[in-house]
């Protein structure tokens, strides 16, 4: 959490609402933007929150040196704890060390803005884009502080609004899946530079939870921040144990199940789970450790080193087959996922690492945030042990069961299939290192070219990948840091550390920002300019004409994507008719699985609405199964309108070709210049906006097909849940036959309309945020005069350098929608 609102809540005998100040992301600058209406639904108790008002007040007040003798002298009190502040500790500096007069409005004033500092110091001349980001961030929190002293009229609220909605944040999730072995920790330890970060080397151990690695930037400690799920769904996951218990029969000891669940327990409760009363397996004395768990908080370990924290976190992320033997207590079976904060490293700042177990988890609330996870990674490492890169089975059913939910369901732009243990040759003729060396760089080279050749044949994952945006790398953690037989380059290691350096990179989330802020110190500006009224009325006519041709321009492709889809999906319907109950078969009646075994099995699918994860074997998915024609069918049609990669955008680049002609009305009509081109930062930011909404929309428009079905399922699933004893396996595959051939002819014409529905809302909801955003924005910024507002002519001057000096590079940056590979990591690609 923002250390300064930690320290302030703490301060002010506020404690208890750091957790929820927490998860509404409320930092430093949000902080001095809470409004009345902000407070009354962040803080539902009466009493605090009236505390916490008048400290807010005080703060901002004494933050305000010419409201200062306004305020009464217990502000004072709090001049000490306010230091801390990067931002108050800034403006505080300004007015003791010069009181210099600036020319404000044509007269004097105690204020003195971050800009006419700079100004003096001219050894600064180049920025970093970290300072740049720095440095607007305090001007526009210095502009908006100055507002609040203002009338609180239409306008003054609606800059106080655009200058809290100026983004930041930005991360790219990078999700690492592997087999045990593959040296998937070995491969993150060495990529981000710290030793010993993650575990590895255990033959009888393995990851069980999801691990996130992001950076620390609140201290220089390195930390575990440790989500459990609640107590009702270890109890529902308990449910489930027992049957899987009471099931078991003779051939126990080979049942992945059966094993896995007693793993499960002996790890928690040890050997003595077997004398456990039902009732009793609830009891907090078997929590005692993890207090956490009981009240639905998080668990956060601080340690000073990488090894240490790593040590600590073992019985929360590792389970390991000697478990019972230690007679030690192992919390993983509890754990949702595990945040390990890194400090001090630049390729963490805008990326997180998810080191993903296997596909998906038997847990429901684990399987849902791995689904949530991977649909969010941008980029995907698959990592295998290079002599088995293309033979061996999992990594590929790894990427064929996630390919939808990466592509058309996801926002996955590029995978990378990593083959680690590249240093590892069997015995060579030629002793010599230059002789292994060689070797080694052949073997790798034809590895790179038989994992390629193994891609092409992958149909199902090239529905949504093409060769261009799949790479090979083959690398060794070990070689890297020991350089006995490679080269530190020929490791690749530091191949996959300039993909990450080019994927951390900045400059967007900087350049979206600054662009913001000059857009509103142009309007501010704008606002105080007098005898513009005519030259404004021309502007809106000609404003409003272009709205409307351009607002038709977006509609059309959208309007002959939803036509195209219905098309497709009425094939996708018929196939699926005639085809649903062969595909049905294959599940329920499958080849080389045991009568008795798969009665467990088929149990376990109708008790979790048609899905299971068997322990080691790929998951079985009814409803996915039944809904795979009508995703088949629009899968190409799909990947054209919603792209993941490539500059042009969805719905064929309208969104991003959206314009009102602003550069040529700046041209046309210079007196109103300073209010053009805050619509034009206006424009860009709503259709950055818009484009991070149907990134988000598209995958519930892709998966709405097979929830569709999931739903229409339930009915049957429930019924071959209650079957019990002699008949039972027969009894569960007619059920859910019967109801699939009585509504397979409603059923997937209510998926293909459900489809329909969302693509048709996201249209709307795209027109109206368009035509809403900025008529408002026009009308705001060319019908309003108020002359008493705070002049920022300084302001914007240095606002406009850094604009200027980061807009160049624009046509470099990825775009906001999807990106191509960036141009560091080189890989084959034949």
């Amino acid at each position: 959490m923002d250390e300064f609102v930690c320290n302030k809540l703490t301060e002010w005998g506020l404690s208890m609402l750091i957790e929820r100040f927490e998860d509404e992301g409320i930092d430093t600058e949000s902080l001095y933007c809470l409004g009345d209406q902000e407070i009354d639904a962040l803080i539902t108790k009466v009493g605090p929150r009236a505390k916490f008002k008048k400290r807010l007040k005080l703060l901002k007040a004494e933050q305000n040196p010419a409201h200062q003798e306004t305020v009464d002298s217990s502000a004072h009190e709090h001049e000490e704890a306010a230091d801390s502040a990067q931002l108050c500790q800034s403006i505080s500096d300004k007015r003791d060390k010069g009181k210099r007069k600036l020319d404000l409005q044509g007269k004097s004033t105690k204020f003195q803005s971050p800009a006419s500092k700079r100004r003096c110091d001219n050894k600064l001349a180049s920025y970093s884009e970290e300072k740049i980001l720095s440095d607007v961030k305090k001007t526009m929190n210095y502009v908006h502080m100055r507002l609040q002293n203002e009338d609180n009229t239409r306008f003054n609220a609606f800059l106080k609004n655009k200058i809290c909605d100026l983004e930041t944040d930005k991360r790219e999730l990078v999700g690492v899946f592997g087999k045990t072995g593959a040296g998937k920790s070995s491969l993150i330890n060495a990529v981000i530079g710290v030793r010993n970060l993650l575990p590895s080397g255990s033959v009888s151990a393995c990851t069980s939870v999801m691990i996130k690695v992001e950076a620390n930037k609140k201290n220089s400690k390195y930390e575990a921040d440790i989500e459990f799920i609640t107590k009702e769904e270890w109890k529902d996951e308990l449910w489930s144990v027992y049957h899987i218990l009471r099931d078991a029969d003779q051939e126990k000891e080979d049942d992945d199940d059966y094993r896995d669940t007693v793993e499960k327990l002996s790890a928690l409760y040890g050997e003595e789970w077997q004398n456990i009363p039902p009732e009793n397996i609830m009891d907090n004395k078997y929590f005692k450790e993890i207090p956490e768990f009981l009240i639905s908080k998080r668990k956060i370990l601080t340690c000073e080193s990488a090894e240490e924290l790593s040590a600590k976190c073992l019985k929360y992320t590792r389970s390991d087959s000697k478990v019972g033997q230690s007679g030690k207590r192992w919390y993983w079976p509890l754990v949702k996922c595990v945040t390990v904060r890194v400090p001090d490293n630049d390729l963490l700042q805008h990326v997180t690492l998810v080191d993903l177990p296997g596909n998906g988890d038997r847990n429901k609330s684990r399987d849902k945030m791995w689904k949530e996870i991977v649909g969010s990674c941008s980029t995907v490492w698959i990592v295998t042990d290079i002599n088995r890169a293309a033979s061996e089975k999992e990594p590929w059913e790894i990427l064929q069961d996630a390919s939808s939910l990466m592509g058309n369901g996801g926002e996955c732009q590029r995978i990378h299939f990593i083959c680690t243990k590249s240093d590892l040759i069997e015995d060579s003729d030629d002793q010599s290192a230059a002789g292994d060396y060689a070797l080694i760089l052949k073997r790798n080279m034809e590895a790179k070219e038989t994992v390629m050749t193994e891609f092409r044949k992958q149909t199902k994952i090239k529905k949504h990948f093409s060769d261009e945006y799949f790479k090979v790398f083959t690398v060794s953690s070990k070689e890297f840091l020991k350089n006995k037989r490679l080269r530190r380059d020929d490791t690749e290691i530091p191949k996959l550390q300039e993909f990450l350096q080019d994927l951390n990179d900045c400059h967007s989330v900087t350049l979206n920002y600054v662009s913001g802020a000059y857009g509103i110190l142009s309007l501010i500006q704008g606002a105080r300019c007098r005898e513009v009224a005519g030259k404004k009325k021309e502007v809106c006519t000609e404003l409003e004409e272009n709205m409307r041709q351009e607002l038709e321009k977006v509609r059309k492709p959208m309007e002959e994507a939803s036509e195209a889809f219905e098309k497709c999906l009425t094939e996708g319907v018929e196939n699926s008719k005639r085809s649903c109950e062969a595909k049905l078969k294959s599940i329920l009646h499958p080849r080389g699985v045991a009568v008795h075994g798969f009665h467990k099995i088929l149990k376990c699918v109708v008790e979790n609405n048609g899905i299971y994860k068997p322990k080691k074997r790929r998951q079985i998915n009814i409803n996915e199964k039944l809904s795979s024609c009508l995703t088949d069918s629009i899968d190409e049609e799909f990947r054209k309108t919603f792209p993941n990669e490539g500059k042009c955008g969805p719905f064929k680049g309208v969104i991003s070709a959206f314009s009102l002609d602003t550069e040529r009305l700046i041209q046309k009509y210079k007196e109103v210049e300073l209010q053009l081109t805050f619509l034009q930062t206006e424009e860009e930011k709503i259709k950055a906006k818009l484009n991070k909404l149907i990134r988000k929309r598209k995958k519930t428009i892709y998966s709405s097909l097979t929830w569709t079905i999931e739903e229409n399922m339930q009915e049957c699933y429930r019924k071959a849940e209650e079957f019990r004893g002699q008949g039972t396996l027969e009894n569960m595959r007619h059920t859910i036959e019967r109801h699939v051939h009585d509504s397979k002819n409603t059923m997937f014409d209510q998926a293909k309309d459900s489809l329909l529905v969302y693509l048709n809302n996201l249209k709307r909801d795209i027109l109206e945020e368009l035509e809403k955003t900025l008529k408002e924005s026009t009308e705001v910024s060319l019908k309003t005069h108020d002359y008493a507002i705070p002049d920022v002519s300084e302001d914007i001057d240095m606002v406009k350098s850094h604009y200027d000096e980061l807009k160049p590079s624009l046509d470099e940056e990825t775009s906001l929608i999807g990106s191509t590979d960036p141009p560091g990591p080189a890989a084959l690609s034949p």
